[in-house]
């Protein structure tokens, strides 16, 4: 069985940097600044993440994705790395704030709630695909999460300042959903896959494969709604957020479900 103290370790060191760097993305510090402190920062701490995965992976000698704790980390350290990217692509500094954010909430939340980080691994969890399946869920999972946070900055934004630009937010939570909803379709093919080689069957509409289809149709109905209708920006971002709230239930909702306990991705808290 591993430690958690690395990890706590490791946990502090990188809400430091992202503490940092918060406070060196306020407009007042970045004017005066020679330097781009928060990216600097923020990337330490993205470092620091992607260096305890590393470490894990080795310590347990297997993927550090079996358990939900281990999935949000693997989500904490997407979630600077596409931030930090988009960032530099599209000279924005609106996604810096409530990316930070939620990166920092979900490295708490995992800070809060330490598993046992042993390296069993279940049968079901040897097949190819789970591995290609919960990263690629990540990648989409991070993505349109940071569109989600951006909605929400952008909103609360519009009721705090007068004349917020609420279509720059929606054009660029628009962007990140394009990009997310492919990892979201190919996390979902790929699961399939997974399902063929572990059960025997490719669907079956078990509570967990349910949700995971109802947070796919959500986000294609809007990425339809956007195309083919004349949202306002406000009802756009609040979709937008709402969505993540759908993806939220079927990623940790869904566990608290009656139905769920007979579910095949019922297996040590790892579902």
């Amino acid at each position: 069985m591993t430690s958690h103290a690395p990890f706590t370790i490791a946990a502090i060191i990188v809400l430091a940097c992202w503490a940092l760097a918060f406070v060196a993305y306020l407009p007042p510090v970045a004017k005066r600044a020679k330097v781009p402190w928060g990216p600097i920062f923020f990337a330490l701490g993205w470092l620091v993440i992607a260096g305890y995965l590393t470490w894990l992976w080795i310590a347990l000698e297997r993927p550090p994705l079996r358990t939900q704790g281990e999935t949000r980390l693997w989500y904490t350290l997407f979630l600077p790395l596409i931030g930090l990217i988009v960032e530099w692509r599209w000279k924005t500094k609106t996604l810096a704030f409530p990316t930070i954010i939620m990166a920092s909430v979900f490295l708490i939340i995992t800070l809060a709630h330490p598993e046992t980080l042993d390296k069993s691994m279940m049968p079901a969890l040897r097949s190819p695909w789970f591995a290609p399946h919960v990263i690629v869920y990540m990648v989409s999972y991070a993505t349109l999460g940071i569109a989600a946070a951006l909605a929400a900055w952008a909103l609360l934004q519009q009721f705090t300042h007068a004349g917020y630009n609420l279509e720059q937010a929606v054009l660029e939570a628009r962007r990140l959903i394009v990009i997310g909803f492919p990892f979201l379709t190919v996390g979902l093919i790929f699961g399939a896959f997974w399902a063929k080689i572990a059960w025997g069957h490719y669907w079956s509409w078990d509570p967990k494969e349910t949700w995971a289809f109802m947070t796919w149709a959500m986000y294609l109905a809007y990425l339809h709604l956007d195309r083919y209708t004349k949202l306002s920006s406000r009802t756009q971002l609040a979709l937008i957020a709402g969505a993540f709230i759908i993806l939220l239930g079927c990623w940790f909702g869904v566990n608290a479900l009656p139905s769920a306990q007979n579910s095949v991705h019922a297996y040590s808290g790892t579902n």
